[in-house]
């Protein structure tokens, strides 16, 4: 298969998966109940529910709703934010970067991290290292974020007073949620890079640069690490995107200003226009990843 024909097709299931998620995204929000509940008043009769369901256009049927939704979004218009009364879309776009930023400082942190520990589990195989660095890996993978979250602000903004416990106004606020972000990537991707690493070591080629002499480290980093690398990044690209969703828990404990925190808050108020938008911004970033790494991966 032509590169064009590989893209082309990939574009297609991309669209096609941004389609479903934009189906899911507008109808399952109906499942907590009815929207219009949600903008009035506890003591609100039931005219003045009706008014506010035709107001927003929530009297019509759901593919009408659905049929309006579509032609507004191909356009770049997702609707009014019920809470905010301000454009949706242009409230989601304005906290990405600080989302973004959360997720890239994730990343970086994971492969910093990650990869030397795996590179080492595997040149001491069965040794010591090893078991310290596969325990701790495992640790990382079974802890809850929102859980390791609250226990590093006990720690490190409670007791120790190193770190501020939430917001966003200097680097020293991205520290907690960056690593309480990162430790599940951090577990996983060590695991991967240690299993592969342990294959590309057994091969031929190996033996061979050990036989003319070549350092362990050269060994390593220079020869082992390159034919590891493929499926390493075709992960990370996959966990970037998982990141990015993975922020909703890990922003609403640090208070962090993000996609996240401001999609806890719609879904509190039943802000449709802002849960759609989120989902669709936060999917769309996802697909363009993924879609990126499989076209580099072929």
């Amino acid at each position: 298969m032509s590169v064009g024909r590989y893209v082309l097709r990939r574009l297609g299931q991309a669209m096609l998966v941004l389609f479903t998620v934009s189906v899911l995204s507008f109808g399952l929000v109906y499942l907590s109940g009815d929207p219009a509940t949600a903008l009035v008043p506890l003591d609100a009769t039931p005219d003045d529910v009706e008014v506010i369901r035709r107001g927003f256009g929530l009297d019509q049927p759901l593919y009408v709703q659905y049929g309006t939704f579509v032609a507004r979004a191909v356009q770049g218009d997702l609707g009014q934010s019920f809470r905010y009364r301000t454009n949706a879309l242009e409230l989601v776009i304005e906290r990405l970067p600080k989302t973004v930023l959360l997720a890239v400082t994730s990343v970086v942190l994971t492969m910093a991290i990650a990869i030397p520990l795996g590179i080492a589990a595997a040149a001491s195989r069965h040794g010591l290292i090893d078991a310290l660095a596969t325990g701790a890996s495992m640790l990382m993978i079974s802890t809850p974020a929102f859980w390791l979250g609250i226990l590093l602000v006990l720690v490190f903004a409670d007791q120790l007073a190193l770190l501020p416990a939430a917001g966003a106004a200097s680097w020293r606020h991205l520290i907690l949620p960056a690593v309480t972000l990162a430790a599940s990537s951090i577990g996983l991707l060590t695991r991967l890079v240690r299993a592969t690493m342990t294959e590309v070591l057994r091969q031929r080629y190996i033996a061979t640069a050990s036989a003319k002499g070549l350092s362990r480290t050269a060994i390593l980093y220079r020869h082992a690490l390159r034919n590891c690398l493929i499926p390493v990044i075709t992960v990370l690209g996959f966990q970037f995107g998982t990141l990015l969703g993975g922020a909703v828990v890990v922003e609403s404990v640090f208070a962090w200003p993000g996609v996240g925190w401001l999609l806890v808050q719609g879904i509190a108020t039943r802000d449709l226009p802002l849960i759609r938008s989120a989902v669709l911004v936060v999917a769309t970033f996802f697909i363009l990843i993924n879609l990126a790494v499989d076209v580099i991966y072929g």
